[in-house]
């Protein structure tokens, strides 16, 4: 059970009795850790499964944690959403508490509160209604009341999305509403299960005689009332059956009410608490975590002072790509072409994913990827299981495990070659079919189905159990409930809070620009915070391939008027990092060229070109300046020199880095040299690579291009003079 496990997710696991914390960073094994700890306590009997509750906050996460403590023997343990597990106590014990049936739950509360607007008299078009929604949702969470909720926006900050008066109103007649009809919402689903804790201690205390131990995922995105009931679950003193596990830089949910604060007071709150902290990213290349190292690095607020610096367990891997385009269908266009490359050299559709920070953005790439003939889904879309081609299959599926010799799996070698035959009666071929639409959306359900199938018997056959289509119909079922769904061979389009919880191979961040992120209408500091935690998300959703991109304008000809995002200042080639000192340049350190041989470098201290101060750092000292003093790259003459890297690199079926490093690209383009002598001053060109790729570089420092020769390998040219 231990054997796998990092010394720190081991800790994790082995601290069987709380208050337990711990904050694990992104790509770190939480998950992981958490469901060995559960299960090491069930299997060396310090747990009874009944008696453990893990809460998170969707049903994909809960359906995950579920199969992972299946495959570790921890079996009967209940991992669930909050919601859920409220509302089966809620059903349970509201004849006891309350007497008669259990309130109806509206599914939709939209329909509701359009009526009580109405009944205001107040006109509310389709997109302002569902920020008036959001505003109630936020009251209840909040535990705010609608004749506090004008001041409880004024206090915090809040955007409204209209008059707060006006919103309160339309919040009571909601209430009264719902509350005459014999309705409840899913936010009275919480509040009502805690309300029945609070005044009825047998019924509190049956519950905790039923749960002594749990576990809450996601800890940093508990909101007031979620802590309520937490304290109500876990009773006086529960810190010692609790465990929670967060990571305050992934709060991208405040505007739902969610706050890290629990996570952060924890220690405070139980002072005997274990707190373990998970910094290894076992998910992304050194390359992509100094990315996101870098973005919280500049971060502020109490959020910033408990970042954790992760650490990569991975190989290299290629540099981030920052782009600047002029107009956002170019953008669109070149990233789908960069997609396809992408496909063609064997990266999977369902690895890559376009990320961006509205939901609006996606059209524009949803036109460009079909244009090309890529498939794509779209994520918050409708439900795997819910479309009709999947439940069809749910239905051949189970009449064919049923069947005592079903004609369609006939000869069928294993449960894989089953489940195509019976798809095979609904048109799904081995094949995918040509171009993209319904017809090719249908096919990769199906082949998500198969692909699944094989992945169970996979697992089943590791596990020494048997596999038969009965077995795969009842896993079916238990991730259609838990909405477990499979991956869609699709390239994923999602906005960045819809990405958290996920991870591809390859990601690209699309839109960075000033006003969508930051978003134009986050003003204070928080809200600024928050906008810069949601792309260090985005950053930590890559495993390898990250690309960062924005446009200039918005329609091809238009004025090019926007700026790239400001989160991207001194991590992006040739820009400063905020704050960054300005003034005069130093010259080139005080060293005129020809002054000292081609030969010989420059022993001792190296100091900043800029203000002079000793450098120590291998990058800056390459650079020969501080990393926030102000650069004078030529970007047009870096990209040309990492245009002919790559080049050079794949000819020789090599990684980049063994032509130049990214820190020597920049150094050539701040320093531009005229000659051999001035080239190999700088630090990363030594001899071997100066006689291999200088007249090369000093071609494209000239603005010419490099001549080739005949074996695709750049003359060295004649030998410059100086």
């Amino acid at each position: 059970m231990l054997a796998g496990l990092d010394p720190e997710q081991r800790a994790v696991a082995t601290a069987l009795h709380g208050p337990v914390c711990v904050l694990a960073g992104a790509g770190t094994g939480k998950t992981r850790a958490i469901t060995h700890r559960i299960a090491y306590g069930v299997r060396s009997g310090v747990y009874q499964p009944a008696q453990v509750l893990a809460v998170t906050f969707t049903a994909r996460a809960a359906g995950e944690m579920r199969g992972r403590l299946r495959q570790l023997g921890a079996d009967g343990v209940q991992a669930r959403t909050f919601h859920a597990a409220a509302l089966r106590q809620l059903q349970y014990f509201w004849p006891r508490a309350v007497g008669g049936p259990v309130p109806q739950l509206l599914e939709r509360k939209v329909q509701l509160v359009a009526e009580a607007a109405g009944r205001c008299g107040l006109r509310v078009q389709r997109t302002e209604l569902r920020d008036l929604t959001a505003e109630i949702e936020w009251a209840k969470v909040t535990q705010t009341s609608p004749e506090d909720y004008p001041a409880a926006v004024a206090k915090s900050g809040r955007e409204a999305p209209r008059d707060p008066a006006e919103t309160a109103q339309v919040y009571r007649v909601y209430e009264e509403t719902k509350s005459r009809r014999g309705n409840i919402d899913f936010e009275d689903v919480l509040l009502l299960t805690a309300a029945i804790l609070e005044d009825r201690p047998d019924i509190a205390e049956q519950v905790r005689n039923q749960y002594r131990h749990f576990t809450v995922d996601e800890y940093q995105d508990v909101s007031p009332l979620q802590q309520r009931l937490l304290d109500q679950w876990t009773g006086p003193g529960g810190g010692a059956s609790l465990c929670v596990v967060g990571d305050a830089s992934q709060t991208i949910y405040s505007f739902t009410g969610a706050t890290p604060d629990y996570l952060l007071n924890f220690r405070s709150r139980h002072p005997d608490a274990t707190v373990v902290k998970l910094v290894r990213d076992y998910r992304s290349t050194p390359q992509v975590v100094h990315l996101a190292n870098g973005l919280l690095a500049q971060a502020r607020g109490e959020a910033a002072r408990h970042r954790l610096e992760l650490v990569s367990q991975r190989e290299a891997g290629p540099e981030p790509v920052y782009t600047e385009y002029e107009d956002e269908p170019t953008e669109a266009e070149t990233t789908a072409r960069r997609i396809r490359d992408l496909l063609a050299t064997g990266v999977r559709a369902s690895e890559i994913a376009v990320l961006f920070r509205t939901n609006g953005q996606s059209e524009v790439y949803e036109q460009a990827l079909a244009d090309l003939g890529v498939p794509y889904q779209l994520k918050g879309a409708e439900r795997f299981f819910e479309r009709p081609e999947v439940r069809d299959a749910g239905v051949l599926l189970r009449g064919a495990a049923r069947a005592a010799a079903d004609p369609l799996t006939a000869g069928a070698p294993d449960l894989a070659g089953q489940v195509r035959a019976v798809l095979a009666s609904r048109g799904f071929t081995p094949e995918p079919p040509a171009g993209s639409g319904a017809v090719r959306d249908r096919w990769e359900s199906l082949a998500a189905l198969v692909r699944l199938a094989e992945e169970f018997e996979r697992t089943r056959t590791a596990e020494g159990l048997g596999t038969d289509l009965a077995a795969y119909v009842a896993e079916l079922d238990a991730r259609a409930a838990a909405q477990h769904a499979p991956a869609v061979e699709g390239v994923t389009l999602a906005s960045l809070h819809a990405a958290k919880g996920l991870e591809w191979d390859a990601v690209f961040l699309v839109g960075l620009t000033e006003g969508t992120l930051p978003i134009i209408y986050a003003k204070t500091d928080e809200q600024i915070e928050e906008e810069r935690r949601l792309l260090y998300v985005g950053v930590t959703r890559a495993r390898k391939h990250l690309s960062l991109s924005w446009a200039l304008s918005r329609s091809p000809g238009g004025r090019a008027s926007r700026k790239p995002s400001r989160f991207m200042d001194g991590l992006r080639p040739g820009s400063s990092a905020p704050g960054a000192r300005t003034g005069a340049r130093g010259g080139r350190g005080g060293v005129e060229p020809g002054e000292r041989s081609a030969a010989r470098r420059v022993r001792g201290p190296v100091k900043c070109r800029v203000c002079d101060k000793p450098l120590t750092d291998a990058v800056e000292r390459k650079l020969r300046r501080c990393e926030d003093c102000p650069s004078t790259m030529d970007e047009a003459l870096y990209e040309r020199l990492r245009e002919w890297r790559a080049r050079q690199a794949k000819k020789q079926g090599a990684p980049a880095y063994v032509v130049f490093t990214d820190a020597t690209l920049m150094a050539i383009a701040e320093d531009v040299p005229a000659g051999r002598q001035e080239l190999a001053l700088i630090s990363g060109v030594g001899a071997m690579k100066l006689d291999k790729y200088g007249a090369a570089v000093l071609s494209l420092c000239a603005g010419e291009e490099p001549e080739e020769d005949p074996d695709g390998v750049e003359d060295d040219g004649p030998v410059d003079p100086a």
